[in-house]
């Protein structure tokens, strides 16, 4: 008679079994070739090795502590996952497609080292809930490094506007001259909406500094875990308190998106600006050499290509968040393999993310303030019209009527090809007897337009200087709650 064990092996024989899966013990055939390369994630998810590493290790010392596995047992599992450390660091780590993803090449390769002692490191743990903590360290990881950058590109922004802050320019609305601005007041209105960027990102670390490890593949585990030192040593605040949401939520990716869209917005309007400001017909500004291009044609160009690279990756961040809200907007709890999909989009966005705000700044430091065309540019236009309409509304003029009045001795200006600048007192002041005084005519100068302007937040010297006091104070400070150790 055969033995239990011979049995088992002649149920296999002859099939295609493929005993290399993880989950192979109940398939009979191999996985079809092109269907292996297509569910793999490892050409992507092999980023995440050091987190993976990172939560093993962890993992093996809960199950330690526990009694799951022994001391020796438990020494040699560290010994191997060290071993593959220093393989991934040193870029020699053999990486095998057949095994999927990163944390069945790292347990596979682990058993190569130790042998059949490695398997045991999956003793309570899911690739369910081993993906989810990968993805929490590595969110937390980029939450931390972008709000860096961000920070520095802020200070590169306030090192600017303190550098030009006598500049004066014309200020838009439906991109007509408006009124005039200090240049610094323009560029700070961005240091502002960096900062939100910041604090949305610091917001976000709260809700990705969840602890997922331990929730097993959705319904938790039978062994005697300890999830709370799992948590300590991996630096978590918080645990998940529901298995299910713990390996089926991905919230904080999306959210990590979102705000990078947001950023990305912010970053592409700046961008616009300067390709506007940068051209022949605005001319306020000239780029770098370093951060444009020619023509390989018209050798006379000058090509803003990084800010135009800015727009147009803008559209592949957006098409990032659309893409993961479109994958999960219909999975019924808890894991699907659609769930794969997020690494990527997550992945794409961060680099696009960090490269752009790590070469901003340098941009922003090489720019030419073209001064002189500027204030030409100031001396055309009709941005200090409602000064006067201002002045008069001071005298006692209702507001409405004020502004009559000046839109007629625009109007007029218009109609004689002059100026407001070039408007005689007579002229003016046929327009109305308060015209006539010569504070009138000082609020017609540019200079006295933004000095003018001393509301709270507004564009005066005086403003300008408090409002880069408050900057910097931001700039102390971590955007960071509960975490803000973590960044500093």
């Amino acid at each position: 008679m055969s033995s239990g064990n011979e049995q088992d092996h002649s149920f296999f024989a002859g099939k295609e079994k493929d005993s290399t899966k993880p989950w192979g013990g109940r398939f009979q055939k191999r996985l079809h070739a092109e269907m292996e390369a297509f569910a793999a994630s490892l050409p992507f998810d092999r980023r995440l090795a050091e987190e993976d590493l990172t939560g093993s290790l962890v993992h093996c010392r809960m199950l330690m502590r526990a009694g799951i596995i022994s001391a020796e047992e438990g020494a040699l599992i560290e010994e191997g996952l060290e071993a593959i450390q220093r393989e991934v660091e040193e870029g020699t780590f053999p990486f095998d497609l057949s095994m999927e993803d990163i944390h069945m090449n790292i347990e596979k390769r682990l058993i190569e080292y130790i042998g059949p002692v490695g398997g045991k490191l999956h003793t309570a743990r899911s690739r369910n809930d081993q993906v989810a903590l990968d993805m929490h360290l590595f969110v937390k990881k980029e939450i931390i490094a972008v709000e860096r950058l961000l920070r520095s590109f802020q200070a590169e922004i306030v090192k600017l506007s303190e550098k030009v802050q006598e500049v004066i320019i014309p200020g838009y609305t439906h991109l007509q001259r408006a009124q005039p601005v200090l240049l610094s007041h323009h560029l700070m209105a961005y240091f502002w909406m960096l900062q939100r960027d910041r604090e949305r990102f610091g917001d976000l670390y709260q809700r990705a500094d969840l602890m997922p490890l331990g929730s097993g593949a959705l319904s938790g585990t039978s062994f005697p875990i300890d999830r709370e030192f799992a948590a300590q040593e991996l630096g978590f605040e918080h645990l998940y308190e529901n298995s299910m949401d713990a390996v089926s939520d991905r919230d904080f990716v999306i959210e990590f998106i979102s705000h990078a869209a947001l950023l990305m917005m912010h970053l592409s309007r700046l961008s616009e600006e300067l390709i506007i400001w940068s051209s022949q017909e605005f001319s306020f500004i000239e780029l770098s050499d370093e951060f444009a291009t020619g023509s390989s044609m018209m050798p006379q160009k000058k090509n803003p290509d990084f800010l135009e690279l800015v727009r147009g990756k803008t559209g592949r961040v957006y098409g990032n968040l659309v893409a993961l809200l479109t994958v999960f907007k219909g999975l019924p709890l808890t894991y699907n393999k659609d769930m794969q999909e997020d690494k990527e989009p997550l992945f794409d966005t961060v680099d696009t993310v960090k490269t752009i705000v790590k070469i901003f700044p340098a941009m922003l430091s090489s720019l030419e303030i073209k001064r002189d065309n500027i204030e030409q540019a100031l001396d055309q236009d009709f941005s200090t019209a409602t000064e006067l309409a201002d002045y008069l509304a001071g005298q006692g003029v209702p507001f409405r009527e004020a502004h009559g009045i000046v839109g007629a001795v625009v109007r007029y200006c218009l109609d004689q090809g002059k100026t407001l600048q070039q408007l005689t007192v007579e002229e003016l002041s046929s327009f109305h007897p308060h015209l006539r005084e010569p504070q009138a005519q000082d609020r017609l100068k540019p200079r006295a337009a933004v000095e003018a302007r001393t509301s709270r937040g507004g564009t005066s010297p005086g403003a300008l200087v408090k409002q880069l006091q408050q900057a910097k104070l931001c700039l102390g400070k971590s955007a960071f709650h509960q975490a803000g150790k973590k960044s500093d």
